[in-house]
């Protein structure tokens, strides 16, 4: 994937083609964000950048020979080190693409090192990066991805220029899902909507349940101003009846989750916000709906409720327990 492809972070990847074609990029990076955002992605594309043989003015073309092995992890000049079966980045492995990063690049311009999950680095590797970070060869490049970028030694951190990606909006992350895997519109909305901006959450999810799980909260949400006892009633959908304690838990869980999501989105309208901000962008029409129904002040006290309600949620209260006290609070 070349910058040309990359879904979202268009600042960030403006700097970067923009530094690669003055050539004064820096020789050591630090890429850091959420899970899922497209880190490891950026890195690899920076790979590209800096090797494809049909550069054009709008960057690397992504087709080429060269930029498809860097895509496939199979070009000579491009080394990517992960963490092993332990759960770390062994110093053995860092001296290897220390060694690897002293020689010429065998084909391409520049020799590339993707360190993916940094944070993984034993101390003892650390260290050893330090000399080639601080003295970084003419023709090497180190690329440093994680999600914690606070465990990283700051010796290592000063070493390196450090871009911070934030979360994807959620119209980008349905993007990202209809282009490379195969999700039909409505999946990739629905799977977006709770993937909090993240691409690997989104993936994790089960889209068909959150429809459910939503749809359940929705009902809810909309008889707010009824009576009590009709709340009592709708609330009967948080609950499944069967399964375990645990399962129950985890049902319940996911509606409160969706009714969060909802709630947020309304407050958003009600407070004027630009609609594209909205993380439930394929139920809009509903979301406006309760925004002109219960009003800002209504939206901010049902959060409180629905908040204290998963905090009871988390500390074992019966789940059917939270439900009624849900229905009849939220109003």
């Amino acid at each position: 994937m070349s910058f040309r492809e990359v879904v979202g972070h268009r600042r960030l990847v403006r700097l970067l083609a923009d530094a690669i074609s003055r050539q004064s990029l820096t020789p050591s990076l630090i890429l850091s964000g959420p899970e899922g955002v497209g880190k490891r992605l950026i890195a690899v594309s920076i790979a590209q950048e800096l090797n494809c043989l049909k550069m054009d003015e709008g960057g690397a073309c992504g087709e080429c020979a060269v930029c498809r092995r860097i895509a496939r992890g199979a070009h000579p000049d491009v080394m990517v080190i992960e963490p092993g079966e332990s759960g770390s980045i062994k110093i053995e492995q860092v001296r290897a693409a220390i060694e690897r990063s002293v020689y010429r690049p065998f084909e391409g311009r520049k020799r590339v090192t993707i360190i993916e999950q940094a944070d993984a680095l034993v101390v003892a590797a650390e260290n050893a990066l330090l000399k080639t970070l601080e003295e970084p060869l003419p023709a090497s490049v180190f690329v440093l991805v994680t999600s914690r970028p606070d465990t990283l030694l700051p010796t290592v951190r000063s070493r390196c220029a450090h871009l911070r990606f934030g979360r994807l909006q959620v119209s980008e992350v349905a993007t990202v899902l209809e282009q490379s895997q195969d999700y039909s519109l409505a999946e990739a909305m629905a799977a977006a909507a709770a993937s909090d901006g993240s691409v690997r959450r989104a993936l994790d999810l089960e889209a068909d349940a959150f429809v459910e799980a939503r749809s359940d909260a929705e009902n809810l949400l909309q008889v707010a101003g009824r009576d009590p006892r009709t709340r009592l009633e709708h609330a009967k959908e948080l609950l499944k009846g069967s399964g375990t304690a645990a399962f129950e838990r985890e049902h319940l869980g996911a509606r409160l989750m969706a009714m969060t999501s909802l709630i947020r989105d309304a407050g958003l309208i009600a407070s004027g916000a630009d609609a594209r901000l909205l993380a439930n962008l394929d139920r809009t029409p509903m979301v406006e709906s309760l925004a002109r129904t219960l009003g800002r002040d209504r939206l901010d006290r049902m959060f409180s409720v629905v908040t204290q309600a998963e905090d009871a949620l988390d500390r074992n209260v019966s789940p059917k327990v939270v439900a009624d006290w849900l229905a009849i609070n939220v109003h």
